[in-house]
């Protein structure tokens, strides 16, 4: 009888899992599907289960019971039958897991053979072979994805994380075409009977293996600075509302503030902040961010200014430009570049007194037309030569010729423009290099440093936004 109650009982056991096992499936169960009816299926199991059942050690006596075996055996029955119905809960729950990340993963390869045909059709969607350059078809890719996820973000908090998970994936994909352009430059290696052999190596081109890095880090840190903004003593409310959180003021004390930036850009919302102003704290944090982001603007703008300097002119924009860089300027703004005296090209600005953007744009077109006449005068006569002939010949250019000395003053002149007005948009000239360059790489540099650039201008704006409030608030409340 010990026998056979031994040989039950073991038997019975043999099915017991261990504890740590139960655990161990409690726990991957729990993690691998966070649905009502599963969790729901793995506390009745835990509960009621006669896996997790103690053995009363009284139930068991020297002599059998009669119904001691079929309760073993029903409730063996019993286990098996729930352990059954727990492994297909499971496995439907794992089924159910898998095709969704099957669709998640067939989703996100249909936009990915979406973008790489589009890539590859140059965004010519009839397949004549009408479409653009590649070079230009990755640069309107990156500025479209930067429209994208940035274009409705119009506050200092942080990015969407959707949106920054797509700018992240969709950025190192179009980055990676970067991986595959390379130069070749000559290494020495020593063989095993110390000959020394040249050999030829491939490393990224330079102007990726310097500048990239850096774009790489600039958009981290714009990113971290964003991230920043989590729980902020200011909030925002939308022009002409003065519903939920904008009642948060108390006061209506920044209304002179939302009148004069409204005149000027009245589609941002309106920064508000409590009527006694910002802390020590929150004021310290703002303008560090500032400052961070005001440098990382300059070195974005930087390397763009370095890239599109580096572009090739098109012969299209040396055709079109005019005979004379007089008539490009006008008699005052000539007359003042001739001066035989210091020019000062502050002065000079100050003089004009531009009024808008539209103003200054078109006045950097001028300059910048008339600088490359009279760099063309200064080398040859032919009106029609390209500009790679007129960059060979700089070198040999008479420093004291005329055409050379008004050609300095003019670029030096367009460099004043546009650090007096950084947020300029691009002239004439760095659009017509962009719509017709080839260089792949000098594509993926321009379009990620120009997209850097006006993203850290902006965080700029909004920091500087706050802060005006801010201090209007304050002076109001002494």
């Amino acid at each position: 009888m010990d026998n056979l109650s031994n040989s039950d009982e073991s038997y019975d056991l043999g099915y017991h899992p261990s504890p740590s096992s139960v655990d161990q499936n409690d726990h991957s169960l729990a993690e691998t599907s966070t649905s009502g009816d599963s969790f729901m299926y793995r506390r009745t199991n835990s509960e009621t289960s006669a896996f997790s059942e103690s053995v009363d050690d009284t139930s068991y006596s020297g002599e059998a019971s009669p119904w001691f075996c079929p309760n073993v055996k029903t409730r063996f029955h019993n286990q098996v039958a729930l352990t059954r119905l727990g492994m297909k809960q499971h496995n439907k729950n794992a089924t159910d897991d898998k095709l969704e990340d099957h669709e998640a993963v067939d989703a996100e390869l249909e936009m990915m053979k979406e973008r790489f045909a589009k890539l590859l059709l140059g965004e010519d969607m009839s397949g004549s072979g009408k479409g653009v350059c590649t070079a230009v078809t990755i640069s309107n890719s990156i500025t479209n994805l930067y429209a994208t996820v940035f274009g409705q973000n119009l506050r200092l908090e942080p990015l969407n994380p959707e949106k920054k998970a797509m700018w992240k994936r969709e950025m190192n994909c179009l980055l990676s075409v970067c991986d595959y352009i390379v130069e070749l430059i000559p290494i020495s290696q020593n063989l095993q009977d110390g000959t020394e052999m040249e050999l030829m190596t491939s490393r990224p081109r330079s102007d990726l293996y310097i500048n990239l890095p850096a774009l790489q880090k600039l958009d981290a840190m714009l990113i971290e600075v964003l991230d920043s903004f989590q729980d902020t003593e200011f909030w925002y409310a939308e022009e002409g509302s003065m519903s939920s959180n904008s009642n948060r003021s108390g006061s209506g004390s920044f209304r002179r503030v939302i009148v004069q930036r409204n005149e000027e850009k009245w589609w941002l919302p309106i920064p508000c902040v409590p009527p006694g102003g910002l802390s020590e704290k929150s004021r310290k944090h703002l303008k560090h961010k500032r400052d961070s982001s005001n440098q990382i603007h300059k070195a974005a703008m930087a390397i763009n200014s370095s890239i599109l300097a580096e572009m090739e002119i098109p012969d299209s924009y040396m055709s079109t430009l005019p005979k004379s860089g007089k008539s490009c300027l006008g008699d005052s703004i000539y007359r003042y570049m001739c001066t035989t005296g210091k020019f000062s090209p502050e002065h000079l600005l100050d003089c004009l007194n531009l009024a808008t953007e539209h103003e200054a744009l078109e006045l950097a077109d001028r300059v910048e037309a008339s600088m490359y006449t009279w760099r063309r005068k200064a080398c040859m006569s032919n009106s029609k030569s390209s500009w790679v002939m007129v960059k060979d010949l700089m070198s040999e250019t008479d420093r004291s010729d005329k055409n050379h000395i008004l050609a300095e003053r003019a670029e030096c002149l367009l460099f004043c423009l546009k650090q007096r007005y950084p947020e300029l948009s691009q002239t004439s000239l760095d659009t017509c290099k962009i719509q017709y360059n080839r260089d792949v790489g000098q594509a993926v540099l321009e379009s990620y440093s120009r997209v850097l650039e006006s993203l850290a201008f902006n965080i700029v704006a909004w920091i500087e936004d706050v802060i005006c409030v801010e201090r209007s608030v304050r002076n109001q409340g002494k």
